[in-house]
């Protein structure tokens, strides 16, 4: 199993903030996707002036690994803030990307999100504890 450095991918998730486009709200947000097979995958938020086709980055970098054949996933970073400064404040994923990684990944696996002083590391089991997935079908 690979082992997951939370400040290494933190700071790859800081990295991919620079390419957020977020002109409507201004927050900028990267994350890293860590893979099994030791890839990482960024992704940063993409907005839309209708807001709803709005992309979360967790998702892009999600994404753009599935579409690569990748399936198994250790951990995700976030990192995101106002104009491109990391927030005072814990900054977790949304709603909708938990549920996106409910359907890639199993409830150990880890979410780590921060802002340089203080990094947050939980499962997604401990995130989305009543989760809807292909069991519930």
């Amino acid at each position: 199993m690979i082992s997951v450095n939370s400040k290494a991918l933190l700071a790859l998730a800081e990295e991919a903030r620079l390419a957020s486009y977020s002109p409507y709200s201004g927050i900028t947000v990267g994350a890293a996707l860590l893979t099994a097979t030791g890839k990482v995958y960024r992704g940063a938020n993409i907005e839309n002036a209708s807001y709803t086709p709005t992309v979360c980055a967790e998702r892009v970098a999600f994404f753009k690994a599935i579409t690569d054949g990748e399936r198994d996933f250790i951990a995700i970073a976030i990192a995101g803030g106002e104009n491109g400064k990391p927030s005072k404040e814990d900054f977790p994923p949304c709603g909708v990307c938990r549920q996106v990684m409910t359907e890639f990944c199993k409830a150990d696996f880890r979410v780590i999100w921060g802002n340089g002083d203080k990094i947050t590391d939980k499962t997604l089991g401990e995130l989305l504890p009543f989760s809807f997935d292909k069991n519930n079908l």
